[in-house]
């Protein structure tokens, strides 16, 4: 009971933020303290996927497609941010675990500068051409009318998901999630306030459809950038942004591209490789359209805090290292492996108990409601594999290495996962069964090579 009482009193803890030195308190503490915001924030993201997918898909099946059509393209933008959310979280935490706190700043002003820059970029380029990406995505020509707004909005707000996405990695990388935690429960705590308001409409106001849903998501997104900004300049925190910062360093940026690169590269290939499944799952129907866009909302559902957990390992290498404790380091990567495999069990034993169930939550479609179980059931498979996997490419990106996490994704998404599933369900004529069997096997197999290649220990040697 008092150990239980202890548990209780850390995670309060972590959820007021008191900042701590993770070079030097205990481990295990270290990785509650980081790790319960780094959870709740990704429950946060998880919880808006899910109740955005259950709003819109009262709207019907092409409503549906349209959300799992443009998400699937908006991977290519979260890659851009995650990415750069990497290099954010690995700079910033080398410099903080060398107590070189003026530089932390300097570097996160430079961060988004580079952020926004290639978010305006992307954002022109993706809105101008949504029409015609949506059709290249096998959209029929009912899924593009009903869906352009809604496209054009959200490819057109993606500033506020690339700076949300980066600030967030640098309050990660400085020990300070719990401010990362509430900038996303604020922007999607708003998002889910306004969605059926603007969907459906309230009163007099009759609401905006497919539209409304866009909107609630910029809006949202972009209140939690306001709160980031403020949290960096009001210089009460560790990582701050002062005068003394604003000057721009094309070298620092130089830096930061091409740390991000790999980064970038990571959730590209990751994001190309969902991006053709999805366009083969098309194939399929738009039932099966549907179905995988609600099974991939709820598997996200359970990744999101896995992945959370995750990061508290990228945050305990970058500042280990930093300050030259490499064994340290690589003992909270084994814990953190050790946590995250054990709760990926346990969602694993949902899924296959539940599938049904939660697939029913958002359609009372029969057939969609059957293929989305089988999708759960059978990619969950692999969880425990990739609870494993999601720790050591993290481990991998907060020690600044995000070239070999970029290599295996390459090797194993791209040169096995699409072939496998091109043959399985095209060749052996299993469907969309076969692409669900080969996401499940490929990830385990990713996981198991970024296991073996962490265990070699070339991470202990790079320099950001």
């Amino acid at each position: 009971m008092a150990n239980f009482r202890d548990f209780l009193q850390l995670a309060w803890s972590a959820i007021k933020g008191k900042e701590q030195d993770y070079t030097t308190l205990g481990i295990k503490h270290s990785i509650v303290l980081l790790a319960i915001p780094m959870i709740l924030e990704m429950l946060m993201e998880s919880l808006f996927a899910i109740v955005d997918i259950f709003f819109v898909g009262r709207l019907g099946s092409n409503a549906l497609a349209v959300v799992g059509l443009t998400e699937s393209v908006l991977m290519i933008i979260y890659a851009v941010g995650m990415g750069i959310s990497i290099a954010a979280a690995a700079l910033v935490a080398r410099r903080v675990g060398e107590k070189n706190f003026h530089e932390a700043g300097s570097i996160t002003f430079q961060l988004i500068v580079t952020g926004l820059l290639l978010s305006l970029l992307m954002g022109g380029l993706a809105t101008y051409f949504a029409a015609e990406t949506l059709t290249l995505m096998g959209a029929s020509p009912e899924v593009v009318t009903e869906g352009l707004a809604y496209a054009r909005i959200i490819f057109a707000g993606n500033v506020a998901i690339i700076l949300l996405f980066l600030i967030n990695g640098a309050f990660r990388g400085a020990g300070q999630p719990h401010l990362a935690m509430r900038a996303l429960w604020l922007a999607n705590g708003a998002n889910i306030l306004l969605d059926p308001l603007l969907i459906f409409g309230i009163g007099h106001f009759d609401g905006l459809g497919l539209a409304g849903a866009a909107w609630a998501t910029t809006i949202g997104r972009s209140l939690g950038v306001v709160y980031q900004l403020y949290h960096l300049f009001n210089g009460k925190h560790l990582l701050k942004i002062t005068g003394d910062n604003l000057v721009l360093s094309f070298k620092v940026m130089y830096r930061i591209l091409k740390l991000s690169s790999g980064g970038v590269g990571q959730y590209l290939i990751d994001s190309a490789s969902w991006i053709l499944l999805t366009r083969l799952i098309a194939e399929f129907g738009s039932n099966a359209l549907a179905a995988y866009t609600i099974a991939f909302r709820v598997i996200i559902f359970t990744l999101l805090p896995a992945w959370g957990l995750s990061s508290a390992a990228a945050t305990l290498v970058g500042q280990n290292l930093g300050a030259r404790k490499a064994k340290r380091a690589e003992l909270a990567v084994w814990l953190t492996a050790r946590y995250n495999m054990v709760f990926m069990a346990a969602v694993t034993l949902i899924f296959i108990l539940f599938g049904k169930h939660l697939s029913s939550f958002f359609t009372d479609d029969t057939e969609v409601i059957g293929i989305a179980t089988e999708a759960l059931q059978i990619i969950t498979l692999g969880y425990i594999f990739f609870g494993l996997g999601m720790v050591m490419v993290q481990a991998f990106n907060g020690a600044g290495d995000t070239r070999t996490p970029a290599l295996i994704n390459i090797v194993v998404l791209w040169l096995l996962e699409i072939p496998l599933a091109y043959t399985l369900a095209l060749y052996l004529d299993m469907a969309y069964t076969g692409i669900f069997i080969a996401i499940a096997c490929c990830h385990s197999l990713h996981a198991l090579v970024s296991w073996w290649l962490f265990r070699r220990g070339t991470w202990k040697q790079v320099k950001v």
